[in-house]
């Protein structure tokens, strides 16, 4: 019997055999949440799946279909019925449960107004002088942080500096692969894989601002600038720029300069108009969104030696002052995110993100008190801290057993692997640059943490697991600090021109290249 795979899920990659029901029902069946808040009667739109494999065991696109934006290949989950199952399916959901965003941003309103687009009488014009359209009341911008898994957004009033609304998503380029690699295959492998991954992120963040306006009323086609942000990958496919160089070695972009489009080019709808433009890359996978977090804790200011890490999918790190800047990136988030972990997830409502250990009694706590789904990131590092402290894992990260916090959310041994694996690559980073940069632990001013990762972690526990140095007073979060340089060069062109000067200026080194026996330093970085 032909079955229906749903394999961004672990349990459900094996398949549920087809029956006459709809796509949204297999995926209640094999125990996949799609989101679906109309209840299955294809009003929200929230359940969008691409089919990989299997369209031809389908009915023909409803008319609540066809007056939506989906790309080829997507159909609603409760739309799409089973009609024919004469082959197995392969169906990768867009929106993978409610994550928990972080927008919260470091203050910027030291930043003084110097936007690129103005009023000028009845119009409204960029600073070169080009006529962007009329005026009609209101002159926005928008600040974009693209991440891996996640969409982050503000629109701010160009005329005072004002943030009218944020809001966040998941980015539906998910169902397209987990981690930048999978994505950039994809790009390689299929002729117009390029032109799906931009279209998606790109009617992702054209939702969300009509979303926006329901809540504020007129509000996209007041919107003249955009500033986007992302790592390497990220950035420059939301810009439909080739990234099969950031795919082979040496794992580079072909190029690290800013992007520049219009809106109507990019196919997004806000003024026709509108400039977008892609903040400049430091170099291989540390892009626009780790330049934005420097911009953001003015890294490149100061006079004392600090290091900025934003964790997420990729990890990145900057260490550095106003003199000398240098940076490092590697996979950092996939098995915190779930991606590789038995009892993994992501940040969605339900995941547990706090676990405690006392008396041999596990205790824990849920994103949204919501009944436990998995366990995230920030739960994960609790998880093996407290495993640590209770005995009940060895320095040597042995468990022994399985180790159960609920009722199917368990940890294995393998799982362990993979989360001391995916630590130990961005630890050594962190202390790799600090050699390479000539300082000590001790001559570090600040840790600054950067992304939702970062903001949710108890920093004692990263250090209990080698995740950070050890040095928990000196680690500041950020928040979205991608969100907040972003926004910085949205309402100011000399932040704008600064940020492509350092850029320029920060230093890019690869550990995994410079260091001879790199596969053995990780591997001493595993344990505890």
């Amino acid at each position: 019997m032909p079955k229906v795979r749903f394999p961004q899920y672990r349990r459900a990659r094996h398949g549920t055999e087809l029956f006459a029901g709809t796509l949204l029902e297999h995926a209640r069946r094999a125990g996949v949440e799609v989101p679906s808040d109309c209840g299955g009667l294809g009003k929200c739109g929230r359940c969008a799946v691409r089919i990989d494999r299997g369209a031809e065991c389908l009915n023909p696109k409803t008319e609540a279909e066809s007056s939506r934006h989906l790309a080829p290949g997507e159909r609603l989950a409760c739309q799409a019925r089973i009609v024919n199952p004469v082959a197995d399916m392969t169906v990768f959901v867009k929106e993978m449960g409610r994550y928990s965003i972080v927008t919260e941003t470091v203050d910027t309103d030291d930043v003084v107004l110097e936007p690129s687009v103005k009023r000028d009488g009845r119009h409204v014009v960029h600073a070169c002088g080009e006529e962007l359209g009329h005026y009609e009341g209101e002159v926005y911008g928008l600040a974009l942080d693209v991440g891996t898994t996640t969409l982050a957004m503000q629109v701010v009033d160009l005329e005072d500096g004002r943030i009218i609304a944020t809001t966040a998503r998941t980015n539906p380029q998910m169902s397209y692969g987990n981690d930048v690699i999978s994505r950039i295959g994809y790009t390689m492998q299929h002729e117009d894989g390029l032109r799906a991954l931009q279209s998606a992120v790109v009617e992702a963040v054209n939702e969300e601002l009509e979303g926006l306006e329901r809540q504020h009323g007129k509000l996209s086609k007041s919107i003249f600038d955009a500033v986007v942000v992302g790592n390497s990958t990220m950035r420059r496919l939301f810009f439909r720029q080739d990234v099969s160089s950031l795919g082979v070695i040496p794992f580079e972009p072909a190029d690290t300069d800013p992007a520049a489009a219009r809106a109507d080019e990019l196919g997004l709808r806000v003024s026709p108009q509108a400039h977008v433009y892609g903040g400049a890359l430091i170099g291989g996978h540390a892009g626009a969104d780790a330049l934005a977090d420097v911009v953001a804790c003015r890294l490149h200011e100061s006079d004392g030696v600090s290091i900025v890490i934003d964790i997420g999918t990729n990890g990145e790190v900057v260490i550095g002052n106003k003199d000398r800047m240098m940076s490092a990136s590697c996979a950092a988030g996939g098995a915190y995110e779930g991606a590789t972990v038995t009892c993994g997830s992501g940040a969605v409502e339900g995941a547990i993100s706090n676990v405690w250990i006392a008396d041999g009694h596990v205790t824990y706590g849920t994103i949204g008190g919501k009944p436990p789904v998995g366990v995230c990131g920030s739960g994960l590092i609790d998880l093996l801290a407290e495993l640590l402290r209770s005995g009940r894992m060895s320095r040597k990260a042995k468990i022994g057993e399985d180790f159960c916090l609920a009722d199917g959310i368990c940890i294995t041994q393998q799982d362990v692997y993979a989360l001391i694996t995916a630590k130990a690559g961005l630890r050594l980073d962190q202390d790799l640059l600090m050699r390479y940069y000539g300082v000590e632990l001790a001559q570090v001013q600040k840790i600054f943490l950067a992304g939702g990762f970062g903001n949710f972690i108890n920093p004692e526990n990263a250090v209990a697991i080698g995740l950070l140095p050890p040095a928990p007073e000196k680690v500041v979060r950020i928040g979205n600090g991608a969100l907040a340089g972003a926004r910085e060069m949205l309402v100011s062109r000399s932040v704008r021109r600064r940020s492509e000067q350092i850029a320029r200026a920060i230093e890019h080194t690869k550990p995994n290249e410079r260091e001879p026996d790199f596969p053995y330093m990780v591997a001493e970085k595993m344990y505890f």
